[in-house]
């Protein structure tokens, strides 16, 4: 047990956690905390906006697989997060958000105290897996212990930790307390031997991998199976974009629904099969369908078979149960071919930028894309992945903003592997300002901005309605004259042939470099 201040407890509980590097920025009502975070060696990444902080711990979070930590002051600064703090909590992504909250003894009613929110916590409770406000510094350690414990069990979802700013200087004695392991849900026996009779009596299975596949022996499991595997965007990478039997990332193609159609059993692991990702519809088969996810109920399935666990246990348990089944890369290969032909037509607009990205990027690297068309239509079906945490997206909620402060968190995450982004002209304005987060870190990133402009997706819609197209159109600024105002190298390439030759250099620079591209170039 030791003396220490609010702001230090919370800090060093944080140490105890693991948590060696935050994003965020400081503020009047902090600064207990950063005072105390060299002290446990803890590095504070500052951006320039709360939501690029909250971003960029969501960035850390996926790259790593471990949960990500933003620090917030009050108020605004925690409204500013809010959206990315959203998003984690729709794409599953664990991240704690800590910020002060007004003092112990706040009048309810409000008496104008800077930065005053009526009920903050309420708020951030309404957004992510649940916000704790704290009632005395002894009772920092254990909430901290109970927020990474609910981010790491179960569905790894954000959380919210609200300490009052008078008890950040009050001194108290506190006992830190160590991490809480939390055992896997174990699967039911009867629903695993459920399983391993269907999928053993299958003739033609398929597996649909999402996010919640991460760590899961997927792989393996399709090899006993014999089964082609397709996966949504935040499960792109669980099997290797190689392997014979990968189809491809992206639900919503054809290639998918003739193959679920063509399937006697549908193995759905660690995805809700969620509107945001079947964006033609749900998938439409006549088989079983098994379920494997930590969540009990999904709104968009009724499965056959429900097992309800860590996608990892329940992979393994089947693995020791299955004999080795049928040989299904020949029809593996057979909807690969037809989902390349629709990824490639879907994204032909940007086959010249994505084939460069696929060579760039190699297996190793990292793509960070936003919510624009680039990435939804080009990048998610057409660069390849060969692992988890390789193509950080916003899916569920689809912000905009998205990609450059998630790509500063991977890439402060993972310094030695090569890091890409792409935005569109419309999203890069709604973050453009952590290009001087990511000049600040001297980070070797290329920002590839690819320029249609304006809003592009939105002014399609509005055609494709027959209304008045409207609000969509944006001038576009010099955009490599921006960059280079905030301290990157900005460059516009007009012929797509130099492009991987840009990006290439781009990765061995001593800052960011903002790649400008037309849209009518990425081809």
């Amino acid at each position: 047990m030791s003396k220490l201040t609010g702001g230090e407890a919370v800090v060093a509980a944080l140490d105890a956690h693991g948590v060696n590097v935050v994003f965020g920025i400081p503020g009047t009502h902090n600064l207990p905390i950063y005072v105390a975070l060299a002290k446990y060696g803890v590095r504070h990444v500052v951006t320039r906006h709360e939501q690029g902080a909250g971003f960029a711990a969501d960035g850390w979070a996926r790259t790593t697989g471990r949960p990500g930590v933003c620090l917030t002051t009050t108020g605004p600064a925690v409204l500013n997060a809010a959206t990315a703090m959203a998003q984690a909590y729709s794409d599953s992504i664990p991240v704690l958000l800590v910020s002060p909250g007004l003092p112990l003894n706040h009048p309810a009613a409000g008496n104008g105290y800077l930065h005053e929110v009526k009920n903050q916590t309420a708020a951030m409770n309404a957004i992510v897996s649940y916000s704790h406000r704290v009632g005395s510094v002894e009772e920092i350690p254990a909430v901290v212990a109970n927020a990474f414990a609910a981010m790491t069990s179960g569905r790894p979802r954000p959380v919210h930790v609200e300490i009052p700013l008078d008890l950040l200087d009050q001194v108290a004695a506190v006992d830190l307390v160590d991490p809480i392991v939390l055992g896997p849900r174990v699967p039911a026996p009867s629903e695993v031997a459920r399983a391993v009779t269907a999928l053993t009596s299958a003739e033609r299975p398929v597996i649909v991998a999402g996010g919640g596949s991460r760590g899961a022996e997927v792989q393996a499991l399709a090899e006993r199976l014999g089964a082609p595997v397709v996966t949504t965007a935040n499960g792109k990478g669980v099997v290797r974009g190689d392997h014979p039997l990968t189809v491809g990332s992206g639900l919503h193609h054809v290639a998918v629904s003739n193959l679920v159609r063509d399937s006697d059993l549908v193995l759905a692991i660690g995805t809700e099969l969620a509107p945001s990702d079947l964006w033609a519809g749900p998938l439409d088969g006549p088989g079983t369908l098994i379920r494997i996810d930590i969540d009990a109920v999904t709104p968009n399935a009724n499965p056959d078979v429900n097992i309800v666990a860590d996608a990892d246990l329940a992979v393994r348990m089947l693995l020791e149960q299955l004999p080795e089944l049928s040989d299904g890369q020949d029809r593996a290969a057979g909807a690969r071919r037809l989902f390349g032909e629709n990824a490639q037509a879907e994204g032909a607009a940007y086959a010249g930028l994505t084939a460069a990205l696929g060579r760039v990027l190699g297996e190793d690297g990292v793509l960070a894309g936003d919510s624009t068309m680039a990435c939804y239509y080009g990048a998610l079906g057409n660069v390849p992945a060969y692992r988890p945490g390789a193509f950080l997206f916003p899916t569920g909620l689809g912000t905009l903003g998205y990609g450059l402060p998630a790509a500063i968190g991977a890439k402060v995450a993972r310094p030695q592997q090569s890091v890409v982004v792409v935005h569109g002209d419309g999203g890069i304005m709604f973050s453009v300002a952590e290009l001087a987060t990511a000049a600040q870190l001297s980070l070797a990133l290329p920002v590839v901005v690819v320029d249609n402009g304006g809003y592009g997706e939105i002014r399609n819609e509005m055609a494709d309605r027959g209304d008045p197209v409207q609000a969509v159109d944006l001038p576009s600024p010099d955009f490599a004259a921006l960059a280079r105002s905030l301290g990157c190298y900005g460059v516009r390439v007009d012929d797509s042939s130099g492009l991987e030759e840009t990006l290439n250099t781009a990765l061995e620079a001593d800052r960011p470099t903002l790649v400008h591209l037309p849209e009518e170039v990425a081809r």
